[in-house]
């Protein structure tokens, strides 16, 4: 598991079956052993909690810059309303946002971003919940003909973004857009999937890079897989 190889391969869509359609995808498969924990440096409060790194951090920075001039060139010079969904999404927005604005001043055309914020709550312990709950954010109506790109961590069933879709939708924006930094290959996926994705991943519980369980984790920069010691340690 120790070998440093690569963990993901740039893939072109295919288009015929609905799925992906824009961009490429980097998707990790389902052998993939990952790294191992003693190559890299993470918390200690977090020893022994761990199975194994799934995505090192600075291959997720790398990634998100290829994504921002994806977007950019997809959704053109044009002002832009972010919707970051907290909390697992903040450190994929500020990055995200980062490299978007470093895009924009090296261009003969300035783009207006604004960033607001939702909460979204769809799992306890490790496991996803029936339905979304939506905790504080903003009136959505301020999105109104804006052209929203939501920001989200992890596509799973799809089902809390397609609700968050419908919520949005309702205040009728010029153009809604959905990048995440993860999907998950789950055989309880509904078929969603997000115009822009940094990893597609196997069916897997992660933690890190602002990636939670109950809380816990998010200081963690590297994306891994959490074991059975971490989860009942952390468990409420």
């Amino acid at each position: 598991m120790g070998e440093l190889r690569a963990a993901w391969v740039p893939r072109v869509p295919e288009l015929a079956d609905g799925r992906w359609p824009q961009g490429t995808r980097a998707q990790i498969m389902d052998d993939w052993p990952g790294y191992d924990l003693s190559l890299f440096t993470y918390p200690q409060h977090y020893y022994g909690d761990l199975e194994y790194v799934l995505i090192p951090h600075g291959i997720i920075v790398d990634r998100i810059e290829r994504l921002a001039k994806d977007i950019m060139k997809d959704i053109g010079y044009c002002d832009i309303m972010v919707l970051c969904v907290l909390k697992g999404g903040y450190k994929f927005c500020a990055d995200l946002v980062e490299h978007l604005k470093n895009i924009s001043r090296n261009s003969d055309r300035c783009v207006s971003m604004k960033v607001d914020f939702i909460r979204l709550k769809s799992y306890r312990n490790d496991q996803s919940m029936d339905e979304m709950q939506i905790i504080g954010g903003d009136d959505l109506s301020t999105l109104a003909g804006k052209n929203v790109l939501i920001v989200e961590d992890v596509v799973g069933t799809g089902r809390t973004m397609r609700a968050l879709l419908s919520s949005i939708e309702k205040y009728k924006p010029n153009k809604i857009k959905v990048a995440s930094l993860l999907v998950k290959r789950t055989p309880r996926s509904d078929g969603f999937r997000p115009d822009y994705a940094g990893f597609e991943i196997p069916n897997l519980f992660v933690v890190g890079y602002a990636l939670d369980y109950n809380e816990y984790f998010r200081d963690l920069n590297h994306i891994c897989v959490i074991n059975e010691h971490g989860k009942e340690k952390y468990r409420v």
